[in-house]
């Protein structure tokens, strides 16, 4: 399989908000819990526009196999950058989040990012894995963290200092 990362631009929300719902449906790594029409994520996309960086991943075929963006985040300095990072299911170990994170690095540096945050539920341990993985290290903890379907988690906050 040939995989290949490049920007993500409004066209591609529709398959990105398909892989995200799969991803939501299955429950237990995403704070997110109601599922996303495509004008959501095109709304994501466009928010913080001069200030994000989105990627996907995709394979020969144009099937998207994940997608990453990074953006700022309300409590966060402004020299931090939230990260979000969706591979799809049963695609594990291909290097996809690899070579996505190779390209939001680059581009966090170019948008003047000097860290990113990584917020993953505690339970995530496939997340917190893969953020270690990417040299993040723990720095703080969020207790008791509703979400949307009234489960409550905590969360581990992960910093990659650029």
């Amino acid at each position: 399989m040939q995989i290949s990362v490049r920007t993500a631009g409004p066209l591609d929300c529709r398959p990105m908000a398909e892989l995200l719902n799969e991803i939501i449906a299955e429950g237990g790594t995403t704070a997110i819990t109601d599922p996303l029409m495509t004008n959501d994520l095109r709304d994501w996309m466009a928010r913080a526009q001069d200030r994000s960086a989105w990627h996907l991943a995709e394979d020969e075929t144009g099937l998207v196999l994940g997608f990453q963006w990074i953006e700022p985040a309300e409590y966060l300095p402004d020299d931090a950058a939230e990260i979000a990072t969706f591979a799809r299911q049963g695609h594990s170990g291909l290097g996809i989040g690899s070579m996505l994170f190779r390209a939001t690095e680059q581009a966090a540096r170019a948008l003047g990012y000097r860290w990113i945050n990584a917020n993953i539920r505690a339970d995530n341990t496939g997340g917190l894995a893969y953020y270690q993985s990417r040299g993040f290290e723990d720095y703080g903890r969020k207790s008791g963290v509703p979400l949307g379907d009234g489960q409550v988690v905590d969360k581990i906050l992960k910093r990659y200092d650029l």
